[in-house]
């Protein structure tokens, strides 16, 4: 609010007017989100429902979806792979019926096509019956195992002795539905602010006053971190005294030339290794055109950090210094060592996607970019497997929500909501 005062003196000959103005304090918002990937967006979507609540989302950058949300795969996940009853899985099946209805409504690029998953030993056979078990406990309809030559009705290129068709996996163009869901709620009265990189926290007795980098303040009386790559640091900045801390790694792609795409009709997946929360090396159509090939996983010395020359000084000390990076660095460094092999040597990579497709070859791929994963590590140095969220008096932080955090974004918007309003 800006009180203005006009007045006047009598001086010789003259006459002054002065303005005095006087600077009291707007009317709080009730909830700000830190945060414009497609978690925070759809949390606001779902605040703002009724038209009645000031919602404000702040976002670094100058635009949304600028880091996981749009340098993913583009996949909307089935919800085969988590242990039933975890947050992963209740709230992708959830958040995966959401988002197709979602890209329904709003016209949204996307297309329920399916993926198979492939064991391609003897040994990973036993890994697939428990993927097919997590998929009919998490309710998955059409599940199929599929074996031998059945495999090539599906994919005709494919390797493997074993197999499951997942008719419920689709893709999507995350970044046009994050916009939508922008969009949606600015409709109903939302707020969005772009360049707004939060710099600090204050508590108050009514709520908190957010500082940021372009010198803007926000009041709000609740707060919600979903600041993926920042989020732990958000969390510190509000007092919090959470122990998890972000380490980012970066999955790189290659895309299938043009020529080469014919080996792929929809999503070829590995049977992934239970110890990491990665998904191996994939193939995966792309909505807007094109096959993907990847990612892999390796350590990045920037939290966006999109390429081996991307570094942070500070991002790096950061990990460095945080002994679960240790533990987790002693737990798997031969995995570690094996991704960044794989990440300096095209041929490396190119032999793990010819144990799915043993027909292409280097020269059907070229590089395609990066995504970087904010994966949360505890003091252990154990890899977070599920969602993490916490909460604190009229806060709540999501702190680990890598994929399927876009597939699900919907249904963990609803659910902050929720707790945002019952806190």
């Amino acid at each position: 609010m800006m009180i203005v005062v006009v007045g006047w003196a009598p001086v010789p000959r003259r006459i002054i007017l002065w303005v005095v103005t006087v600077r009291g304090q707007m009317k709080p918002y009730e909830i700000a989100i830190v945060g414009g990937g497609i978690v925070g967006l759809a949390t606001a979507h779902a605040l703002t429902r009724d038209g009645n609540r000031r919602v404000v989302v702040l976002e670094a950058e100058t635009e949304v979806a600028r880091h996981q949300t749009g340098n993913n795969s583009g996949v909307i996940h089935s919800g085969l792979y988590y242990r039933p009853g975890s947050l992963k899985a209740s709230n992708c099946t959830r958040g995966r019926d959401a988002i197709y209805r979602f890209c329904d409504i709003h016209e949204i690029p996307h297309e329920r096509c399916g993926k198979l998953v492939v064991a391609l030993s003897e040994e990973e056979r036993p890994r697939l019956d428990e993927l097919e078990r997590r998929g009919q406990a998490n309710g998955l309809e059409g599940l199929r195992r599929v074996t031998g030559d059945q495999l090539l009705e599906y994919e005709p290129n494919v390797a493997g002795i074993d197999g499951l068709w997942v008719p419920t996996t689709g893709i999507i163009d995350y970044i046009a539905a994050a916009k939508a869901m922008a969009r949606a709620m600015q409709e109903r009265g939302g707020e969005l602010r772009t360049g707004a990189r939060v710099t600090g926290v204050a508590r108050r007795d009514d709520g908190f006053v957010i500082e940021s980098e372009n010198g803007e303040s926000v009041h709000a009386r609740r707060l919600i971190n979903c600041a993926g790559l920042q989020c732990d640091r958000i969390a510190r900045m509000c007092g919090s005294s959470t122990s998890v801390r972000i380490i980012p790694f970066r999955g790189e792609y290659y895309k299938l030339t043009p020529e080469a795409e014919h080996l792929v009709k929809n999503l070829i997946y590995p049977v992934p290794d239970p110890r990491f929360p990665f998904l191996g090396v994939h193939f995966t159509r792309m909505i807007l055109g094109g096959v993907e090939a990847g990612p892999n996983a390796v350590l990045a010395f920037k939290r966006e950090g999109y390429r081996w020359r991307d570094l942070s000084l500070a991002d790096t000390a950061d990990a460095l210094s945080y002994s679960g990076f240790w533990r987790m660095a002693g737990r798997y460094w031969q995995t570690g060592m094996g991704e960044v092999h794989r990440s300096l040597s095209k041929a490396a990579f190119v032999r793990a996607l010819q144990r799915l497709v043993p027909a292409l070859r280097p020269d059907q791929l070229t590089r395609h970019g990066a995504g970087v994963r904010a994966q949360a590590v505890g003091p252990d140095g154990k890899l977070h497997d599920d969602f993490v969220i916490e909460s604190a008096p009229h806060m709540l932080h999501v702190l680990n929500a890598p994929s399927p955090g876009a597939t699900a974004s919907l249904s963990i918007g609803q659910t902050l909501a929720r707790m945002a309003l019952d806190s």
